[in-house]
């Protein structure tokens, strides 16, 4: 387990047994929610210290963001046709170290944040096909 938190410490987030990688979307919703790519870290489970300080945001038909109402940070992606949770591996001091899982939407990628490294990387032509073939329609 390792525990995260927003930038005034309102709220914690436990995360049982951390993914050892991060996944980089670089989609435009990604860029102007944060200001660059989400970097994202999931678990097998989780726990949230203060959701009374926090706000959800519903950016598309089939997503949702939340973010601290105290300082703004940005704490996860949730994707709702599954429930399935990434919290922003920023939050983490101990995921400081962690590798790249992949890097998606890099076609949509903004010329001054390019990740370096060797991993995958999907396009969004690539990640929706992937979705749509496991059954989740984006319409």
């Amino acid at each position: 387990m390792i525990e995260g938190r927003c930038l005034c410490s309102a709220v914690r987030i436990e995360l049982d047994e951390p993914a050892g990688q991060v996944e980089i979307c670089q989609c435009s919703m990604c860029r102007r929610w944060g200001g660059a790519f989400y970097s994202a870290l999931s678990g097998s489970g989780f726990t949230i210290h203060g959701e009374d300080q926090i706000a959800v945001y519903q950016s598309s038909a089939w997503a949702e963001r939340a973010f601290c109402k105290t300082c703004g940070s940005n704490l996860w992606f949730k994707f709702l046709p599954t429930g399935n949770r990434s919290f922003s591996a920023g939050l983490f001091d101990d995921a400081s170290g962690a590798e790249i899982e992949k890097e998606i939407f890099v076609d949509e990628a903004a010329s001054w944040a390019c990740v370096s490294g060797e991993h995958p990387r999907m396009t969004g032509e690539e990640i929706i096909a992937e979705a749509k073939a496991a059954g989740f329609n984006f319409d």
